[in-house]
């Protein structure tokens, strides 16, 4: 029975696992058959704008690992389903043994209950009985057998039913993975067809590598000329940012310093003006202070004397006499602490006056060297926040990515190394790119072949976009995030491209460790 128990719950087990898998599995393949068919969009739409471009080669090789991906995850979804089976079968065969077993006890219930004939004629086997209880006995027993039978013949149907599911199951799944082959078989033909036509196009790229790559040489050339204009214009930048800077400085300081003054003789009225009053206030205080301790001397020695009074009354027979002395001592101890009290609290005005006077002075002269401040233009503006959104910054423009930052080696032309200041994003026709950040625009640089090269200036940070066909603000603009800076031209290899970078400082760095793509 435990071993049953135990067979049953690892059959849910599994059932539950692999319901899970399966499905995480096949929620991957349709997300990835989206991005596949969104690249098929893509290419379809480019294929006659870009016959040799490294763009048309990295969607088609992201189309093929995609591709790759579907047919791993239906050989583990396969993998699962031929598991069920097996399991499933076992089940079945589990289901076979115990149906045989009980057809076998019914058989042998029935046996034996044709031999007890007795028991077939119930009304017989009844009435036969020596008394009433033993009637009764044979009628409970009768029902019990009776019983007994109901229950096996149901054990029977329900161990029928139970084995019919499984074997439905076992069905259902063995049509699943029939279809599924079939699917795989698709995907391993659809995938040697695309390997095939990447092959088909990675010798094209070779039958024009001379071209190409003296083209592709042309470009790099290009390229480094175009360094060496954004390094100049850098470092003019930073030239005049750190003379603005120290200039700056020195006009702070000479407006801090006759703010100073400025502030220091408001502080000297408002502390002349204020003198007096001040004095005024101290000699109050002084009076109060000087009060409320004779006063409170006055209320001590009443209080000691009626004291003593009430001592000599209790020492002596009360008389009417005496009785008037304790109510004259008690009525002017009562008089002596109540001016106690006026006198105390009267200094405590006094004080209060003193410190809130204190502190109009203070906050005058806060307000009198704030005003100064303002008044002579010093400055209290927050610093650039660029730094401050590292990560969070949004793409020039949305496309794909195909060539990184850094020395990175040709995808074809295994021989040719490039290096990247930035990023190159390969884009629909017609893509506009846009300012990441707010800024203001530096210069705009045209190259020999008519594209166009817009540098943003960001606090310490520069961002630049290059290859453009036409340009959309000026130099000294002002711009915001998302602002249009000009469409994206077409490139040598008839893809259109985006040649993105950012700087910080003199020093160019991977752009995307910035966006956030």
């Amino acid at each position: 029975m435990i071993k049953k128990f135990s067979f049953l719950i690892g059959i849910l087990l599994f059932s539950l696992h692999f319901g899970q898998k399966k499905e995480q599995l096949q929620q991957q393949n349709a997300e990835l058959k989206k991005q596949i068919a969104k690249i098929n969009t893509d290419l379809a739409k480019t294929r006659n704008e870009s016959k040799l471009s490294i763009s048309y080669l990295t969607s088609v090789n992201q189309k093929l690992a995609l591709r790759e991906k579907v047919y791993n995850n239906t050989q583990k979804e396969k993998r699962f389903i031929e598991d069920e089976i097996y399991l499933r079968q076992l089940e079945i065969n589990r289901q076979n043994r115990e149906l045989a077993v009980l057809r076998k006890n019914y058989a042998q219930v029935l046996v034996n209950a044709y031999k007890n004939k007795g028991v077939q004629n119930k009304v017989t086997f009844i009435l036969s009985s020596k008394g009433f209880g033993e009637a009764m006995r044979r009628v409970q027993y009768l029902k019990q057998y009776s019983d007994y039978q109901d229950k096996k013949a149901a054990e029977i149907t329900n161990a029928a039913v139970e084995l019919k599911k499984s074997v439905e199951k076992k069905r259902r799944s063995a049509v699943e993975k029939e279809n599924l082959l079939v699917n795989q078989q698709k995907d391993l033909t659809t995938i040697s067809v695309e390997r095939k036509q990447k092959e088909q196009l990675v010798n094209e790229f070779k039958k024009n590598e001379s071209k190409l790559a003296g083209e592709l040489k042309q470009k790099q050339t290009q390229s480094k000329a175009l360094e060496g204009q954004i390094r100049s214009i850098i470092a003019e930048e930073i030239r005049r940012a750190k003379a603005e800077e120290e200039s700056r400085k020195k006009a702070e300081a000479e407006k801090i310093r006759l703010a100073k003054i400025a502030s220091d003789r408001e502080k000297a009225r408002i502390d002349a003006e204020n003198k007096a009053k001040a004095e005024a206030l101290e000699r109050e205080r002084k009076l109060a202070e000087a009060e409320a301790k004779k006063a409170a001397e006055f209320a001590a020695k009443r209080a000691e004397d009626e004291r003593k009074r009430n001592e000599e009354a209790a020492k002596s027979e009360a008389s009417a006499k005496d009785e008037a002395r304790k109510i004259a001592a008690k009525k002017a101890s009562d008089d002596a602490a109540l001016k106690s009290r006026e006198a105390a609290n009267k200094l405590a005005a006094a004080r209060a006056a003193e410190a809130a006077l204190e502190k109009k002075t203070d906050d005058d002269k806060k307000a009198a060297e704030t005003k100064a401040l303002t008044n002579y233009g010093v400055s209290t503006s927050a610093g650039n926040n660029f730094a401050a959104n590292k990560g969070r910054l949004a793409m020039p423009a949305y496309g794909t990515i195909t060539h990184r930052f850094g020395r990175q080696p040709h995808p074809v032309f295994k021989n040719i190394v490039e290096e990247n200041n930035g990023i190159k994003i390969s884009v629909a026709k017609g893509t506009s790119a846009k300012a990441i950040f707010p800024g203001t625009v530096s210069q705009i640089m045209p190259a020999a072949d008519g594209t166009k090269t817009v540098l943003i200036k960001h606090g310490d940070y520069f961002s630049i976009y290059s290859n453009l066909s036409s340009n959309t603000v000026s130099k000294g603009q002002q711009v915001s995030a998302g602002t249009t800076l000009g469409t994206v031209a077409q490139d040598f290899d008839g893809s259109f491209t985006l040649d993105f970078q950012i700087w910080r400082g003199d020093t160019p760095v991977d752009p995307l460790g910035w966006v956030s793509n």
